[in-house]
């Protein structure tokens, strides 16, 4: 259960008894002080749901002009600080004012119980909807909804991808830490948010953080967070993706690529489960789950000690490699036929391919996997003018067993098939063109095109 956590700042040591005995079965923990001289060190160190704050604390005053510098001194430490004021000398003007200057209601003395109670409680509701927004805002500003993430892989063909994709079902409702590893372009991105999707977090979001793409400087304030004046530049509070991921998954790309200082730091907050966001002496607690990727052998930079062996215990619970598209050959007609089928409406077109088509970019390797293909695809259908997707269109790829000692053409690739066809078939132009799907014509023009 969450704690709601209140904090009540009066000088009358009698009205903080009364108050705590009053209220200590709404709030989980209650918080006193007399001084407020010492709200700065107690607002730095821990975050309170609602502040209940007295007026005046000088005997004789009346004028609410003390409890107006200390509401004003919290919102400068915390501006989205939750305060009820409550005092025994209270005029419409002084209200407006206190309101003007964040307060969100008032109390008057002496209170009713019931009437205390409820203004409480509505004030620690209004302040958990206020931090959910925040999360909610820091998260749509944090996380890529690239449509590419949501294509499933639950029906690839491949041996070695269908292992992947059994173990997923086995260690997704765990809560097991997972490593992805597999070349650029192979969909880690994609498994990492299929295991969130069949997980006990799956009600919320995924937070993705692109290790690679953050400074040195900003690693600490992106990760953790920052509050207002904590460095230039930092003009309110932040949350980080840690405190926003909190009841959720954090995928961590790119572990790989971040400094050996970063992963000490890293390692605390995950296996701790606590931080501190910069420039604050407020722990933060955060029960997430761990998913990270790379592209890099993280046991040899253990062994270059250029990686935390600690750190990589941490992460590697459960240890998934993606296999290639080259090793995948099974999956890429669909992959091809999905991306089409994208590009086609992007672009309003109606190509499709030929089975000759299909038959080279099966036998390519595609160094840069999924994304490669994917690029190849789009760039196919803008090009195209006809209805039918044809190998000319495609591009210009390097194939892998056959055609491996130099980036070939599309041109050198299909006069590659069309003599590898007609030395098959002996000549027969029927065969050949049964087997390449083109018509006898077509045949003979590429024949003559290809001085065969």
């Amino acid at each position: 259960m969450v704690e709601n956590k209140l904090l009540i700042i009066d000088d009358d040591q009698q009205l903080l008894d009364t108050l705590s005995l009053v209220l200590k079965y709404e709030f989980e923990k209650i918080n006193t002080i007399k001084n407020p001289n010492l709200v700065p060190e107690i607002i730095k160190k821990e975050r309170f749901d609602v502040v209940l704050l007295d007026m005046n604390f000088s005997a004789g005053k009346t004028t609410g002009n003390e409890g107006l510098f200390w509401l004003r001194k919290i919102k400068e430490f915390d501006p989205e600080a939750t305060v009820v004021m409550i005092s025994a000398y209270a005029t419409i003007d002084l209200a407006i004012e206190i309101m003007k200057e964040g307060a969100v209601d008032f109390i008057l003395k002496p209170w009713e119980n019931q009437k205390l109670i409820a203004t409480l409680k509505s004030a620690c509701k209004l302040s958990k909807t206020r931090d959910e927004l925040a999360k909610s805002e820091a998260l749509n500003t944090s996380i890529n909804n690239d449509l590419e993430s949501e294509l499933s892989l639950m029906d690839s063909s491949s041996p070695k991808m269908q292992k992947v994709l059994d173990t997923i079902k086995i260690v997704a409702p765990t809560e097991a830490n997972v490593l992805i590893l597999g070349e650029n372009g192979t969909g880690k991105e994609v498994i990492a948010r299929e295991i969130h999707r069949n997980s006990l977090r799956k009600n919320k979001y995924l937070v993705q953080v692109d290790l690679g793409s953050i400074s040195e400087s900003l690693f600490e304030s992106e990760l953790f967070g920052h509050v207002k004046g904590a460095f230039t530049g930092a003009i309110a509070n932040k949350l980080g993706r840690f405190e926003i991921a909190s009841e959720s998954t954090l995928f961590l790309d790119e572990i790989g690529n971040i400094s050996i200082t970063h992963q000490g730091k890293l390692l605390s907050a995950i296996q701790n489960k606590e931080f501190y966001p910069v420039g604050s002496e407020r722990i933060v607690e955060s029960n997430v789950r761990i998913i990270c990727a790379t592209n890099k052998n993280l046991e040899l930079l253990v062994e270059e000690n250029n990686f935390r062996e600690d750190l990589l215990y941490r992460i590697n619970t459960i240890q998934l490699e993606i296999p290639p598209l080259r090793d995948r050959k099974e999956d890429i007609r669909k992959l091809a036929e999905f991306f089409l089928n994208r590009f086609n409406d992007k672009y309003n077109k109606h190509c499709r391919l030929q089975k000759s088509t299909i038959k080279y970019i099966e036998s390519y390797d595609w160094p840069g996997n999924i994304r490669e293909l994917k690029h190849t695809i789009e760039r196919a259908v803008i090009l195209a003018n006809k209805d039918q997707l044809i190998i000319d269109q495609i591009g210009s790829v390097k194939h892998g067993t056959e055609m491996k000692a130099e980036r070939k053409t599309w041109n050198e690739i299909e006069k590659f098939y069309l003599r590898k066809t007609f030395n098959k078939y002996h000549g027969n132009i029927s065969e050949i063109a049964r087997e390449l799907n083109l018509s006898r014509p077509s045949i003979y023009r590429k024949i003559k095109k290809h001085g065969l």
